[in-house]
């Protein structure tokens, strides 16, 4: 059995797995974001009602140095910097293990949703931004890194997209860049595409409830939207071979805006199919955790039972 925690900069979800992936009862707190030690304290107090734990496996909107172990997390101060899979597994006494949580979504799916069945899965991000993380063979790739499956970032965003052919600025992107897919790829980079396009301000939501409602602005975003992401999509599908892309996110929850773009991305692949790859993901209401389980699991050599 291990313990599962899904680490958000409000909440701090948490839940015991056993082989297989299950889950049990999810339990949360708050996030204690400025002060290390009653952030140990409270995930202590989790671990232990939770009885005898043989690890810690952490799902976490942060990005780890694979070379040093230190984790960037901008909305939980506290650990921000620190070599966190060190100091909590010196805090615990058990061994502890990071995920990021494009890559626990992509685990998840991969295993208990969408994914089940294929050999190579792409978890796609449609959130606040765009995110990724890549399972072959049932195995996670980049690890604890988080930088595999980071399709968003790179200043390769076209200049130019829709029909007829909208003009589309280069955003400055928060990594440094200009021009990222990041920026006009999640639900931010929607809407900044309506102001570009139709000088008016909306947010997602109310852009695709425009769209579906028949509104010509709101088409020619999500044309452009479209245009921008599917590109770059088909080209990594062609280049990892992944036969099934689920989508989390917020944007994920307008299934006929996924539809749309898993359309245009298989008209785009080298493989031809009737089949839909890109989908909402199937794995649960936590895929945080069951990523984080399935990571621990594998760890342990202990992920069939």
């Amino acid at each position: 059995m291990i313990t599962c925690f899904d680490i958000g900069g409000s909440a701090i979800k948490c839940a015991v797995a056993t082989a297989g992936g299950r889950i049990g009862e999810l339990h949360r707190v708050p996030t204690p974001t400025h002060d290390f030690a009653a952030f140990t304290h409270s995930m202590q107090a989790l671990i232990d009602s939770g009885g005898p734990s043989r690890g810690v496996a952490i799902s976490i909107a942060g990005v780890v140095d694979p070379a040093d172990g230190r984790i960037k997390c901008a909305n939980i101060p506290c650990i921000d910097g620190r070599a966190l899979a060190s100091d909590l597994s010196s805090a615990f006494g058990l061994p502890v293990w990071i995920i990021n949580d494009a890559d626990s979504f992509a685990l998840a799916e991969a295993q208990a949703g969408a994914g089940r069945g294929h050999t190579n899965v792409f978890g796609l991000i449609l959130g606040t931004g765009v995110g990724g993380g890549l399972v072959i063979g049932g195995r996670l790739i980049g690890g604890p890194g988080g930088f595999a499956g980071e399709w968003g970032h790179g200043p390769v965003a076209a200049q130019f997209a829709g029909t007829p052919p909208q003009a589309i600025p280069r955003f400055q992107c928060g990594c440094g860049q200009a021009g990222c897919l990041d920026t006009v790829g999640g639900a931010r980079g929607l809407e900044r595409l309506h102001v570009a396009l139709n000088e008016t301000q909306k947010d997602s939501r109310e852009i695709i409830a425009a769209w579906q409602a028949g509104d010509a602005d709101a088409e020619r975003t999500i044309a452009c939207f479209i245009d921008l992401l599917s590109g770059p999509l088909a080209m990594l599908v062609n280049t990892i071979g992944a036969s099934i892309l689920p989508v989390g996110g917020g944007l994920a929850n307008s299934a006929p805006l996924i539809a749309r773009l898993d359309e245009a991305v298989r008209a785009a692949i080298l493989r031809k199919t009737d089949a839909p790859i890109i989908v909402p993901g199937q794995a649960g209401t936590e895929p945080g955790l069951i990523g984080a389980a399935w990571l621990g699991l594998e760890k342990l050599g202990i992920t069939h039972g």
